[in-house]
């Protein structure tokens, strides 16, 4: 135990007995002031995950200012956004209760304000002379911009034929050429003329000049 004294003396530690009830007792040096200001933080984190959600309530008016409805979805977000639930209350006054349709319309343009962070937990409905609505916290997924969203119905194209490559359109058959006839068409075989029949009044031919000597 002197020894470690003096070792945690001589580093500018503490010696921090860690279990006392074991023979011989563990200790431990190190910075006893910082390990608490850690473990002190550890508890103050772990009591702000484990605080419940609450019921935040924002009152409206039926003809409420277009500048005023903005401060309230405001409030309202910062209370979704911390987890909370928040109820919406329009109280109506005199003769207001006979235009209850101004109350449901300015609950839907509540909502839809707060869509992106939220759901109706439950719907407008009419309680007396008030109307309320409650919407809860929930946090909705936005695409990236150029990325296009999953189609959700018909079945995904197997990959075999999504990987196979197009096919190149087939060239125009190119024309048949035919020959061209020739310039000059062949002449037709003309007929044969008739034979020269002799006439038969003509006189005969004269004897050679053989014939005559030999007589």
């Amino acid at each position: 135990m002197t020894e470690a004294k003096r070792l945690a003396k001589e580093a500018g530690l503490d010696l921090v007995e860690v279990s006392p009830q074991s023979s011989p007792p563990v200790c431990r040096v190190m910075d006893y002031g910082k390990w608490k200001y850690s473990q002190k933080k550890k508890d103050q984190k772990a009591r702000s995950h484990s605080k419940q959600s609450e019921l935040k309530e924002v009152r409206l008016r039926p003809q409420i200012d277009p500048h005023d409805l903005d401060i309230k979805t405001s409030r309202s977000r910062g209370f979704l956004d911390e987890g909370h639930k928040v109820q919406f209350t329009i109280q109506f006054k005199g003769r207001e209760m006979a235009h209850r349709e101004l109350g449901m319309d300015l609950m839907r343009e509540v909502a839809k304000c707060l869509e992106d962070i939220s759901r109706v937990e439950a719907a407008p409905r009419n309680m007396g002379r008030r109307m309320t609505m409650i919407l809860i916290p929930e946090r909705k997924t936005v695409p990236k911009p150029g990325e296009k969203p999953a189609k959700a119905d018909g079945p995904a194209a197997p990959a075999s034929a999504a990987a196979a490559p197009k096919l190149a359109p087939r060239p125009a058959p190119r024309p048949v050429l035919k020959a061209a006839p020739n310039a000059a068409p062949k002449a037709a075989p003309k007929e044969p003329k008739p034979a020269a029949k002799a006439a038969p009044d003509a006189a005969p031919k004269a004897a050679p000049e053989a014939a005559k000597s030999g007589a």
